[in-house]
């Protein structure tokens, strides 16, 4: 009879024949089999087969293999077919599957009760919606691999902090889900702080990363601060950069000096702005700084053709820079209703650009008819530019007040409003 002895020598044998045939069958399709060789791998070759070619069909390439062989050693009924599963279930469809493997390989090697599952019970904790799972994890698998308690935790307590309603952390998470990886002490927080050293209130900020949470994906030593540099050097006042970043946030992310030289030499040959009147015109609308050049020109065309003068038009433009950015077709309506049923000169509408961004039926028509009714005449800037409640006591009133500025952003986190107190920090939105 054989020993035992035998029977053991011989199934080591078999394992090692088996294994050259594998390695043998992977490197006939082209995966180099190296980083197997401390693995555990099948049995047989026709095990082997039917993972390959159960990942093929889900769109994985030899390539795919290469960049990720571990994969190899997850078994398809123990493995594959329970996390492809679950991930169905979640939200992630079929032909998705394939995708989401390439990103993240490493999900095959997860257990679906003890990692997957709570991650996204994490996930719904913190009020994504069941229906945007799928798509929160499609962009970033890598949480699937997270500990709850780790960094995912650390920065959303963070932003609560800081004055994050925690009712839109979901939403920010389906919006930017990559902050959920970020640790707090080495990008969220200087970031946070370097905002604030600009002169930004924290409670602006919270609000601005509400909505526009890829902010924090934005590296503060590349781009960040560079960019604010950026801002002062073309003119911008240091003072008005909390105004300008909380208007528009993009501004901190964007190739900002290239897009600066090409509007301000656009602005300087075309519309005859010069560099400080360019300052002024970012100060108040940012946004310029992306805005197409062609989009520009239709409307300062339709000021043009109405016989303004190209130095008037600047002034206009430099004033309200909100004019640059509206639709002919509406500036024309307004603009026929000033000339035919208003009857006034040109020169009114240099001294306020701001009439082209009212609503011709929703307030000029109404409120200019009303004045008709009381036989009152007044500059447009008076009863277009207040509240209706405003407007309305003006009215009773019979007379015709000074006209007052409109609200100012000032350093250090007040909003100021003339002839209001000061908005405390305490007060909510």
């Amino acid at each position: 009879m054989p020993s035992v002895t035998w029977g053991v020598v011989q199934g080591k044998r078999e394992k090692l024949v088996n294994r050259v045939i594998i390695c043998d069958y992977l490197k006939s399709l082209g995966i180099i089999p190296d980083e197997l060789e401390n693995l555990e791998l099948p049995s047989t070759v026709e095990v082997m087969k039917e993972r390959v070619e159960f990942l093929q069909k889900l769109g994985l390439t030899i390539d795919d293999f290469n960049e990720y062989p571990l994969i190899l050693g997850c078994s398809v009924r123990k493995n594959m077919i329970p996390v492809f599963g679950y991930l169905e279930k979640i939200g992630i469809s079929r032909s998705k599957l394939g995708e989401f493997v390439k990103n993240y390989p490493q999900v095959l090697h997860a257990s679906v009760v003890v990692e997957l599952m709570p991650v996204v019970k994490f996930l719904r904790g913190l009020d994504v919606e069941k229906q945007d799972i799928g798509y929160v994890l499609q962009k970033y698998p890598e949480l699937l691999g997270f500990k709850l308690e780790g960094t995912m935790s650390t920065s959303v307590a963070y932003l609560v902090s800081i004055g994050v309603n925690p009712r839109d952390i979901g939403p920010m998470v389906t919006q930017f889900p990559y902050f959920l990886g970020m640790r707090v002490g080495t990008t969220i927080k200087p970031l946070v702080d370097y905002l604030v050293a600009l002169g930004l209130p924290k409670k602006i900020v919270a609000r601005m990363l509400e909505k526009r949470t890829y902010v924090l994906g934005y590296d503060l030593e590349e781009t960040v601060k560079p960019n604010a540099d950026c801002l002062i050097s073309f003119g911008i006042r240091r003072e008005s950069l909390p105004s300008v970043i909380a208007q528009y946030p993009q501004i901190l992310g964007l190739p900002l000096k290239a897009k600066l030289s090409s509007q301000q030499y656009f602005f300087n040959l075309k519309l005859k702005i010069d560099p400080d009147g360019f300052a002024q015109v970012i100060e108040k609308m940012p946004q310029i700084a992306s805005l197409n050049q062609h989009v520009i020109m239709k409307p300062v065309q339709f000021l043009l053709g109405r016989g303004i003068p190209s130095e008037d038009v600047a002034k206009m433009v430099v004033k309200c820079p909100q004019l640059v950015a509206l639709r002919v077709p509406l500036m024309k309506n307004s603009y026929y209703f000033f000339k035919s049923e208003m009857g006034r000169p040109l020169n009114e509408l240099v001294d306020f650009p701001e009439y082209f961004t009212y609503s011709l039926e929703s307030r000029i028509k109404p409120r200019y008819q009303r004045l008709q009714s009381k036989g009152l005449r007044c500059s447009m800037n008076w009863f277009l530019n207040c509240s209706d409640q405003r407007f309305e006591e003006r009215l009773q009133g019979d007379y015709i007040d000074s006209e007052n500025q409109g609200p100012s952003f000032c350093m250090g986190g007040k909003l100021e409003l003339p002839g209001f107190e000061v908005v405390s920090d305490e007060e909510d939105e």
